[in-house]
């Protein structure tokens, strides 16, 4: 039995970049709170074995896959009308999928590299919302999660750009969140800070550098993909009907030593 708190009972959610990691978190544990899931990322092998682990242990079409590419508007276009075909609405998007090609000074990065960071860790986000948005508009009731960053939230001399990208995110979500409030769409940002995922791998499989950031962080660890996923439910659910354009910080204290 769920608390009506954190029931999503009904509910339909596209999640992107939810093949692994933080994503396939999120998606796992909106449709264990009774949320039908959109499984999305560039291959759809990857999604769908997603969508099967789902839907063997919730039943039949609680997952589906609509593979799609965030540098592509076109693929996020179809994303959003193929849910809405399947399922005749979306009632909460979750940003997630992100890319950083390049780790070291902002000095050195490209400007290919930092283009493909902005276009697709913010304007592919505004532009799926972009697409998502009219329905929950005309229902009155929605919710954007944009997944971000601690990076956003201070300096950095290896992921710089990724930063910018991140710190973006939050005022997007700001922006967003005062145009969509007065339809009762809500938009905020999840921040987490170190997490065991492949997309951090250079940033926690260095014994040195892993060492460091857990000496800072009062709880003396890197975190788990499954730690970030409550807070994606609580702000998809009717416990986080009060709260918009805020970001949460999920980083085991790091951001306040």
């Amino acid at each position: 039995m769920q608390t009506p708190l954190f029931d999503l009972t009904g509910r339909v959610a596209i999640v992107t970049g939810s093949s692994r990691g933080i994503g396939r978190a999120i998606a796992e544990r909106l449709a264990e709170h009774g949320a039908r899931v959109v499984v999305s990322s560039r291959k759809a092998e990857a999604c769908a074995a997603v969508a099967e682990a789902i839907n063997a242990r919730h039943g039949e079409e609680r997952a589906v896959v609509i593979p799609a590419s965030i540098s592509s508007k076109s693929d996020l276009e179809r994303l959003a009308k193929g849910t809405e075909d399947r399922f005749g609405r979306i009632d909460t998007v979750v940003c997630n999928a992100a890319s950083n090609p390049y780790y070291g000074p902002m000095s050195g990065i490209s400007d290919d590299q930092f283009r493909k960071i902005l276009d697709n860790n913010v304007i592919a986000g505004h532009w799926l919302i972009g697409f998502c948005a009219p329905g929950m508009i005309a229902r009155k009731d929605g919710a954007i999660i944009l997944v971000s960053s601690v990076g956003g939230l201070k300096g950095s001399g290896v992921i710089g750009a990724y930063n910018v990208s991140k710190a973006a995110d939050f005022q997007l979500a700001r922006n967003l969140a005062v145009e969509l409030g007065p339809h009762n769409v809500r938009v905020n940002c999840i921040a987490p800070g170190l997490i065991q995922t492949d997309f951090a791998r250079a940033l926690w499989e260095d014994p040195t550098s892993r060492a460091a950031y857990t000496a800072r962080t009062p709880l003396a660890r890197i975190g788990q993909p499954d730690e970030i996923a409550g807070a994606a439910v609580f702000l998809a659910s009717p416990a986080g009907a009060f709260m918009t354009g805020q970001s949460i910080v999920i980083d085991g204290g790091q951001t306040i030593t």
